[in-house]
């Protein structure tokens, strides 16, 4: 197989997390009667008239903005026509359009930066996003012979983003597609779940024999739902690709889809081109004029975006880059994070600790916590009382895990359970060298060892002298003294 070179762009459709439908008043609710919320405008009926959902408008201008676009004052809508049966208009009303003059989409030319796995940051540019609104849903599963059309998802608010083909793999498209459902979540225009179809993605790729060569026919794989599925689908694509360049034949412009069990992309149609679906100008509505004040409004009050908020953590708190990302990658937990160590005394100095705490101890309960962190009984501020605890010596790190397991378990405070529990740490360094005196006379022969030069057994006389004290004896004290007691 010869070495070809990937050229990769995406289309990311996202769900707008509006409580009502792009151009009518419907209410958007999900796993319900079928054909509850629907209305002669969201039907397509004859002298029906859309109206723009501002709240729609609004999210579109916030998404556009956190990707670093231009925001189109003078946006236009455009009718996008073909025949499905869960499409009653006939029509889809969108903001792109098979002529320049018509294309004028809300959002256009902006970019994201994402991190690859060797260090390098590469910045992707977005082409454009457009808004326009869903179509109905199928259901085929309901007879051997009868297909039922719901039409509660009609005139769904959507977002599509599409990128510059400037992803040079599907690792560079996973990243991509990561920091895009990143951002969507952080300035909470869409709940972006794919798996429950929020938000789903296409991709375009093409190979060409070097990196400086004209792009080669590309191939759409449709509807991915997953990471996985997205680098999968694309490296099959790929591979299929690669083998008929080989054997001297043209790739296909076509439209595919990806079957993951068999690990392969499969066509379902040609490809279509703009003048396919015969756009043109949306007879029903003006141009979307939208309020220059308006815009810098929604800038103005955009929220802390991911990128910032990494940066700002590693300042603040001190924690490590790894560590900043992994608290930043979901907005939840980065709100949980930041929320507690704002509680933890000489954050700058102890939100490390904090940090560890986070991701080794409550994120990996969490993993098989059903509901997730939502259902986490602790609170961010009980955390941050745990963590003070261990820095000011009143537990040691040890007794701090048995603390954290009852704190998870019943959400009690971290302090009433060290009450009740009799768990503070001992600090007296008389009563510490008392039970290390005695360890160290039930193990004479280990500790003479020690004495005369075997550092690996220091470990051995702490973990006893820990055991002793029901773990709570100071470490550090305990080091303290066994040096002292192998000095004399």
């Amino acid at each position: 197989m010869a070495n070809y070179f990937p050229v990769i762009g995406l289309e990311i459709h996202c769900q707008l997390a509006t409580k009502t439908k792009m151009f009518c008043g419907c209410e958007i609710e999900v796993n319900t009667t079928p054909n509850k919320h629907v209305c002669p405008v969201c039907l397509g009926m004859p002298g029906a008239m859309p109206v723009p959902n501002k709240k729609a408008v609004e999210y579109a201008i916030r998404l556009g903005l956190a990707l670093n676009c231009e925001i189109d004052l003078n946006a236009m809508w455009t009718r996008k026509n073909y025949f499905y049966p869960d499409l009653p208009k006939g029509y889809q009303i969108t903001q792109t359009g098979g002529l320049p003059v018509y294309d004028h989409p809300i959002c256009k030319n902006g970019w994201i930066e994402v991190t690859r796995a060797d260090g390098v940051t590469k910045r992707i540019g977005i082409t454009r996003i457009h808004m326009e609104e869903d179509a109905g849903k199928l259901i085929h599963d309901m007879s051997p012979t009868d297909s039922h059309f719901d039409a509660n998802r009609c005139g769904t608010p959507l977002c599509e983003i599409v990128t510059e083909p400037d992803i040079r793999s599907p690792e560079e498209a996973v990243l991509a597609l990561k920091k895009i459902k990143q951002i969507l979540e952080y300035t909470q225009v869409s709940n972006a779940n794919m798996e429950n179809g929020n938000m789903r993605c296409d991709g375009n790729i093409s190979l060409r024999p070097s990196e400086d060569a004209p792009f080669g026919i590309r191939a759409e794989i449709k509807n991915l739902n997953s990471f996985t599925n997205l680098e999968k689908a694309l490296y099959a694509e790929i591979s299929l690709q690669s083998l008929t360049l080989d054997a001297g034949k043209e790739v296909e412009q076509c439209t595919k889809r990806y079957n993951p069990d068999t690990d392969k992309t499969i066509v379902i149609r040609s490809k279509e081109d703009a003048h396919d679906y015969k756009y043109f100008p949306e007879p029903d509505m003006v141009r979307l004029v939208t309020d220059p004040a308006f815009v810098e409004e929604i800038r103005r009050t955009l929220p802390e975006l991911p990128d910032a908020r990494r940066a700002r953590f590693m300042s603040e708190y001190g924690v490590t880059e790894y560590d900043a990302r992994v608290l930043t990658d979901d907005r939840d937990v980065s709100i949980w994070f930041d929320t507690a160590a704002k509680k933890v005394v000489d954050s700058a100095k102890n939100g490390k600790i904090l940090a560890n705490w986070v991701i080794s101890e409550l994120l990996r309960e969490v993993k098989d916590l059903e509901g997730g962190l939502a259902a986490v009984k602790i609170k961010p501020e009980q955390l941050a009382v745990l963590v003070n605890k261990i820095t000011d010596n009143t537990i040691s790190g040890k007794i701090a895990k048995t603390v954290f397991a009852e704190m998870f378990q019943t959400g009690d405070d971290p302090e009433k359970i060290i009450k009740d529990k009799g768990l503070v740490q001992i600090t007296d360094t008389s009563a510490i060298e008392a039970v290390v005196r005695e360890v160290v006379a039930e193990n004479a022969a280990q500790f003479a060892e020690f004495k005369a030069g075997k550092v690996a057994l220091k470990g051995f006389f702490v973990g006893m002298s820990m055991r002793k004290s029901g773990g709570k004896a100071n470490p550090g004290l305990v080091n303290q003294i066994l040096d002292k007691l192998a000095a004399e």
